[in-house]
Formats: structure tokens, C-alpha cells, sequence
């Protein structure tokens, strides 16, 4: 088990981690935002890159839907069988869902075996499942999106457009998330800004706001922090003082911007450091996987928020390999139970630190993918289910619309690619509401929200 110090050598940020949006957000100067930030709320995205399939993590179970997807999915399915122990995805492999108010009739679904940890949860009301999600402009269904009637997302099915256009509403390029305006709405709440957005997945447009950006850390080793602190005494002091510009004068206004901005790093990084080696060790175990890693490290760091004086936090981890054009019965079970394992066990350390009703953490992906195969694979979709877990999350529900397991319905964009029932707004509304945001921050934060009905989902307690 990682102890404190071994965390705090492999896992703080160092100096000039915040991205150049902080400089950009120092000039802003903009009035401050009225959101509630009395007690203390964490948003903790867990993105999925490459895109997960949807269809192979939230199965048809009834048997009618199940034979619908066993017909069109037959080589895949062939191919699970053909491995070792490979039953896990006929009917009686699958964990049955039962949600609390059944809104789908007689059409019934499941989870793969490989996410019994996550079926726990949500039998237990602690998770829950959003359906049929992703990037919209408009709403839209299958005639719109064929008669070229509606007005589509730029570069659909592209990876890092997708991916940006899921975090911040346009192609890769932008600069600005909406987990950053939800910390720019609330920043005014915590003593110190540079903590409300920390990634431990690189500089994450998903975090950066007018006013906040990604503050990141590392679960798994940082070698400039390593030289700093492992270096021997001198060399060591030598560093700090070259990432500290010790002696510096510049006349140069953007360079003492720059300047000013590794201090402020090198600052929080002892403020973090220090508060770390006087906390309190976790005892939940962790998988042992590399998003085992970052959600232990985001526990710990919540751990540590009164110290930081933080009243609001967003996090942003990650976890790859979802672009599943081939090998997909091989590689997708084990992400799975990783995606399973890893958040279950984050949901039981939050129960750990008293703080399970005030963190909620959800999935999201570049897309889902097609309902049809390419053999032993699928490729790049549009809409996906997702996942929302936490003590304040109304779980053991199904919200939004699971299509059906079919070809060319209504919300079929071509070979079972989804088009979305929800957009990523309605998604997030609900969490930027329990977040305090109010409805004239929500508008800012999510300035499509407005092309879609209002009042969604209704995701929490």
C-alpha cells in the first residue's frame, strides 16, 4: 500500500503544471459569481478515452432485446465464447438491473459480470445509469440527421474532437470546459483558487475556466517533482530556485506573469506536500491499475480539503483503450472491471472519509460505438450510457432512453450508431445545480442548455 510520503514524492505537481489559462484568468477580471458554497462538494470525471461501447456495457437482458443484439452482434458475440472461460456475454453471464421505477416496460437490462462491483452499487442506490448521452446542438433524431434538417456537432466520430467537444462544446482547439466555469461559478469559495480544478490526466480543457485552471498531480510519478525533492541537498536547492526565478527581475510583463505563475506552483505544491505528510492514512485498497491509482490519489487529496481551506473541487482522472476496432471481446471485460473496481473502491473511501454525500463522480467518453461489428470489434459512435455515482446520487434508476438493440429506429444514425436523447448540458445541469451553481451560472457554464428542455434529469436526493 502507497504511504503518504511515497504519494507526496510521486504524485505533486510541479512547478508551471497550471496551464497558461491562469494567466489569462488573472487578467479576466470579471465580477465574482453568487453560488452556494457552504459545506463542501466534489466533482470527481472519470473519462473513458477511445470511447467505450455502450451497447456491450449496458446489455439487453429480456429475452426478446437480448436476441435482437445476439442476431446483429454474432461474430462478437462468437468470438467471447471462443475464449477461455467465455460465457461472459450469453444472457445467463449478465447481472440483471432492477430499477426502482421501471420506465422501459417490458424491455429489461444488465451489466457484464465484469462489473459486479458496480451492480453493488447500484442495487444499493449509490449509482446510477444515464442513457443514450453525448454532444448535441439541437435535439435530434434520424430523419433530421439524414435530411441534413438539424444542426449537427462539428466532426462527429473524430476522437479528439469528440473528446473536446464533450468537455468543453466545440472541437479540439477550445480553451474553455465546463468543469472550469463550474469552478470559475465557485471559486470565490475556496481560500485558495489554484485547488478547485486538479487533474491527474494531463492539462485538461474539461477543467480550464476564465478564472481557474487544471492544477495536476500524478498517481504514478513525476520526474522534475523527483529531482527537487530526491535530488541530492544542493542540487536540489539549485532547482527550487530556478523554478522559483530566485533573484529574478524582469521588466517584461508577460515573463513576470510567467514568473509569478511558478511560484504560485512551486507554493501550492509545499501547501499540498505539507498537508499530505500530516494526514491521516486511507485504509480502503485500491486496484492496483493505473485508475486505481489516480482515484486513491483524488481521495487522499479530498482528504486533505480542510486543510487546503478547498469548499469546492473538481477532478479529472482517466482511463484508455476503448477504441475497440479489433480485439474487443479480449480488451473490454478487463477495462471494465477496472472502470468497476476503481470507482467502487473510491465510492467506499468517500464513505471512508465522511464525505460520501458530498462527492459524485460520473463517466464520460468520446462517444459510444456501433451496434454492428467489424468481426472481432466495433467502430466510432456518437451516444453512450454513463455512470453517476455517489451518496447524494438518487441511484438504483435508469434515467434518459436506452434504444432499442435494433437497426434504423428513430435515434439510429447508421449501423447502430446512437444519436444522443440527451445532450451533454442535460447531463450536466443536474450536477453543476447540486455543484450550487444557480440557473443563471448554469446558463453561462452550459450555453447550449437553453436548446433543450428544461428541468431533465432529476439525478439527485
Amino acid at each position: 500500500m502507497q504511504n503518504r510520503r511515497s504519494f507526496l514524492k510521486s504524485s505533486l505537481a510541479l512547478p508551471m503544471t497550471m496551464s497558461g489559462g491562469s494567466i489569462l484568468g488573472s487578467l479576466a477580471g470579471f465580477n465574482a459569481q453568487a453560488a452556494d458554497t457552504s459545506g463542501y462538494r466534489a466533482l470527481v470525471c472519470v473519462f473513458l478515452f477511445g470511447g467505450m461501447d455502450c451497447h456491450d456495457t449496458v446489455l439487453p437482458y429480456d429475452t426478446a432485446s437480448y436476441n435482437d443484439y445476439a442476431d446483429i452482434r454474432a461474430p462478437l458475440l462468437d468470438t467471447y465464447a471462443a475464449l477461455p472461460g467465455g460465457s461472459t456475454r450469453t444472457r445467463e453471464s449478465l447481472l440483471a438491473l432492477t430499477p426502482l421505477n421501471n420506465t422501459f416496460g417490458a424491455r429489461q437490462f444488465a451489466l457484464p459480470p465484469q462489473m459486479s462491483a458496480m451492480h453493488t452499487l447500484f442495487t444499493q442506490g449509490r449509482a446510477a445509469i444515464v442513457g443514450n448521452v453525448g454532444p448535441l446542438t439541437e435535439p435530434t433524431d434520424r430523419a433530421g440527421f439524414y435530411n441534413n434538417s438539424a444542426q449537427l456537432p462539428a466532426r462527429l466520430f473524430s476522437h479528439n474532437d469528440q473528446q473536446s467537444t464533450w468537455m468543453s462544446f466545440a472541437p479540439e482547439g477550445s480553451q474553455l470546459g465546463w468543469g472550469g466555469r463550474f469552478g470559475d461559478a465557485t471559486m470565490t469559495g475556496n481560500l485558495q483558487s489554484v485547488f478547485s480544478q486538479i487533474s491527474l490526466a494531463g492539462n485538461s480543457v474539461f477543467l480550464t475556466g476564465e478564472r481557474v485552471s487544471p492544477f495536476q498531480i500524478s498517481a504514478d510519478g513525476v520526474p522534475a517533482i523527483r529531482l527537487i525533492e530526491a535530488a541530492p541537498a544542493q542540487l536540489g536547492s539549485l532547482l527550487r530556485d530556478h523554478f522559483d526565478s530566485t533573484g529574478a527581475n524582469r521588466s517584461n510583463l508577460f515573463e513576470r506573469d510567467v514568473i509569478n505563475l511558478s511560484r504560485v506552483s512551486l507554493a501550492a505544491n509545499d501547501t499540498l506536500g505539507n498537508a499530505l505528510l500530516s494526514s491521516t492514512a486511507i485504509n480502503t485498497p485500491f486496484p492496483t491499475s493505473g485508475l486505481g491509482a489516480q482515484l486513491r490519489a483524488v481521495a487522499q487529496t479530498i482528504a486533505v480539503r480542510d486543510t487546503l481551506g478547498a469548499s469546492r473541487q473538481v477532478f479529472f482522472v482517466s482511463i484508455g483503450g476503448f477504441d475497440t476496432h479489433s480485439t474487443q471481446a479480449a480488451d473490454l471485460p478487463g477495462l471494465q472491471q477496472d472502470i468497476s473496481d476503481s470507482i467502487s473502491a473510491f465510492y467506499s473511501a468517500t464513505e471512508e472519509l465522511g464525505v460520501a454525500n458530498e462527492v459524485t463522480t460520473f463517466t464520460a467518453a468520446d462517444f459510444g460505438r456501433t451496434l454492428t461489428v467489424n468481426g472481432d470489434g466495433t467502430d466510432h459512435g456518437w451516444g453512450s450510457h454513463h455512470f453517476v455515482v455517489g451518496g447524494a446520487v438518487k441511484g438504483g434508476e435508469i434515467y434518459g432512453d436506452i434504444p432499442v438493440s435494433q437497426l434504423e429506429h428513430s435515434q439510429d444514425a447508421g449501423n447502430g450508431r446512437l444519436i444522443p436523447s440527451l445532450s451533454v448540458e442535460q447531463f450536466a445541469a443536474p450536477m453543476g445545480s447540486w455543484f450550487g451553481l444557480n440557473q443563471q451560472e448554469l446558463n453561462t457554464a452550459l450555453p447550449g442548455l437553453a436548446n433543450f428542455t428544461a428541468g431533465g434529469l432529476n439525478l439527485f436526493v
